[in-house]
This record gives C-alpha cells, sequence and structure tokens, in this order.
C-alpha cells in the first residue's frame, strides 16, 4: 500500500547533490503516480501498480515491463491486473511465469470507495478494504490461483528468496500483523502478535530474517485511536518504525527510533543493511527520503535527497541497480514516476 505525496519543487533533476550511491539514473515512466516496482528473479522485468485518470486508470492497477538494458531505450509495459477492483503490491514468482496481487475485485469491479479524511480531522488515513485478497496469476492477467479467503484485509504479499514462502499483512485475527504461508500446501504461521499495524515485510537474502515497519500504540490514548480506526476500516500509518525479527518471528527487535513514519523498508543485497523510506527530518511530515542503517540500528545514512518523495526501494537480483520511486522531475506537478539507477556501494 503506497503512500503517496506531492510537493512542487524548486529545481526538478534525476539526480541531486548528494546522491553518491545512484549511478546512471534512468527515469522509467513519465506520468501519473507509479509505484512497488518490483524485480523478477532473473533481473529483467518489474511489475508495478499504477494509477493515471487522464489515462481512465481511476485508482491502482498492476502492469508489468521489461526493464531497458540501454538509457536510450523505452520502457513498455503492459497491464496484467484485469482492470477490475483496486490492486496493490505485486511480486513475481520464482519461476518467472506468474506474479502474486492483491486485489478487491472480488467485492465489484469498480475502485472502491476513498476515505473521507475531513472526518478524521484531516489526517492520513489508509483504508483497508475488507475485499482485499491476493492472487496468483500468469504473466498474461489468467488467475490461477486465490491464495487468501479470510474475511477482511490480506494484503502486501511478498516472496521468500527461494519463492516458496509468501509474507502478508492480514487483518483475520483482529489485528494488523504478519503471516508467512507456504505457496504449495496453504499451511501458515503468524509470526507477530503485538497489538499495532505490522506489514510491508520483506525477507532478506537468504531467507533467514524479516524486516517490516510497525506502530506500536502505547498510550491509552494511541490505542484508542488505533482499535477504533480499526473497526472502521482503517489505519493512520504516520507513526511507525523499522523491525527485524527471524522469520519465524522471532528475535523481533525495533531498528529505528526517529519518530515520524519510517517504513518501506528492504535488506540490502549483503543482508547487512535495511534499506527503508522516512520523513522524520520533518516536523510537517515533508519531504520523504530514503535511508541506510545496520541491522543493529547504528550508522544512520541519508541516500535521496527529493524535495517530495523518494520511496519503495528495491535492489536487483544481482544487487547491481536499484529501483524506486519519486516526485524528481515531474516539473512541479503531481506525478510519482519509477527510477532506475547503477548501485555504487
Amino acid at each position: 500500500m503506497a503512500i503517496l505525496a506531492i510537493e512542487a519543487h524548486a529545481q526538478d533533476s534525476v539526480l541531486f547533490a548528494g546522491e553518491k550511491h545512484f549511478k546512471n539514473i534512468h527515469q522509467l515512466t513519465n506520468g501519473g503516480d507509479n509505484a512497488e516496482a518490483y524485480w523478477s528473479f532473473d533481473g529483467k522485468r518489474i511489475t508495478f501498480q499504477r494509477t493515471n485518470p487522464k489515462e481512465g486508470l481511476d485508482c491502482d492497477q498492476i502492469f508489468m515491463g521489461v526493464v531497458p538494458t540501454k538509457a536510450t531505450d523505452t520502457f513498455t509495459y503492459k497491464l496484467i491486473s484485469g482492470g477490475k477492483g483496486r490492486t496493490s503490491c505485486s511480486y513475481f514468482t520464482k519461476d518467472g511465469a506468474h506474479i502474486i496481487y492483491a486485489s478487491t475485485k472480488n467485492g465489484g469491479n469498480g475502485c472502491p470507495p476513498a476515505v473521507d479524511r475531513a472526518k478524521y480531522g484531516n489526517k492520513y488515513i489508509w483504508p483497508l478494504y475488507s475485499s482485499y485478497d491476493i492472487f496468483m496469476a500468469d504473466t498474461t492477467g489468467k488467475i490461477i490461483k486465490q491464495l487468501t479467503k479470510s474475511e477482511g484485509y490480506d494484503a502486501e504479499g511478498t516472496l521468500s528468496p527461494d519463492g516458496k514462502k509468501m509474507i502478508y499483512c492480514s487483518v483475520k485475527e483482529g489485528d494488523l500483523d504478519l503471516y508467512v504461508m507456504e505457496l504449495a500446501t496453504g499451511k501458515e504461521i503468524k509470526v507477530t502478535h503485538t497489538l499495532g499495524y505490522d506489514g510491508g515485510a520483506w525477507f532478506s537474502p537468504d531467507g533467514k530474517k524479516i524486516v517490516w515497519r510497525a506502530s506500536r500504540p502505547t498510550t491509552p490514548e494511541e490505542i484508542e485511536e488505533y482499535k477504533s480506526l480499526l473497526k472502521e476500516g482503517l489505519v493512520a500509518p504516520t507513526k511507525m518504525e523499522v523491525w527485524v525479527a527471524n522469520a519465524d518471528g522471532s528475535n523481533a527487535k525495533q531498528i529505528t527510533n526517529l519518530g515520524n513514519a519510517n517504513w518501506a523498508p528492504n535488506f540490502t543485497p549483503d543482508g547487512k543493511h535495511i534499506i527503508f523510506c522516512s520523513n522524520h527530518e520533518y516536523k510537517r511530515g515533508f519531504p520523504f527520503n530514503m535511508y541506510l542503517i545496520d541491522l543493529d540500528g547504528n550508522h544512520l545514512e541519508k541516500i535521496s535527497r527529493d524535495k517530495g518523495f523518494d520511496a519503495f526501494p528495491m535492489f536487483s537480483p544481482d544487487g547491481k541497480k536499484i529501483m524506486f520511486s519519486s516526485n524528481r522531475n515531474n516539473g512541479g506537478g503531481h506525478d510519482t514516476n519509477l527510477f532506475v539507477a547503477d548501485w555504487v556501494d
């Protein structure tokens, strides 16, 4: 599920001063909101979600495209989610012949209603549509299997490095928790057990650890707000920190304590660091930039410098490239586009 934040820029660029980890950066899309772009296991393709009312895409749909090998090549992509409902959180299977993604299509063909944020004091609120379930489809878009069938929100799925397990977020037991499912059998275990929103999880490159974002309401007021919103199928993702644990949920450890929203975490290719998105530097909660941190929570390093929104980082399987979403170079408008760059350690 995406946080998309917009601001006009004093100066547009595809690369900003201080972004020493990016080289040969290339803008893939041009227009609309493009986010959560994730590589195939062979590093040749990506799937991503896209909204663009100008094209008749009123809510997110899943697209797939081949990543250009040359900056002069055009990035082309095709719709693979069928255009029904709202979709999110796509991911290639190990064989490259299928994807998983979440969709509300079983709840209706149209876009589910947006949140009336004025009702909640104009706070930033995410809807947890109860019609979200996770599906597996082939790369032509044909649904092969429905992976989740519980009542309520099931989404935010990613796969283990061996392609055998899916970690995802579900409200099936009354709270927003993480579950790990064996794709072949459907057997699963619950890996988080603490009150709060646990979501957006990833496996480490060796499959032994997981990283995710979590809210941890502690005061009576925070707990009441969290529970009351959850009853309405909503969550306020404005206070989240990054956590790591063993793949079965044991030895859970909070590795950021920065305040505001720290989310969209992922492992670096060596498995020794976490890359994540945060707005902790800004009292107003904006911009969002990407940061690196060690697994023990030390050596925080800011790696992106856009004055708008940088998020959803994912390294290519060989660790040589990074994909992310950004407001950069959008002419001061409202577009969030996909960028790919060579990664420099």
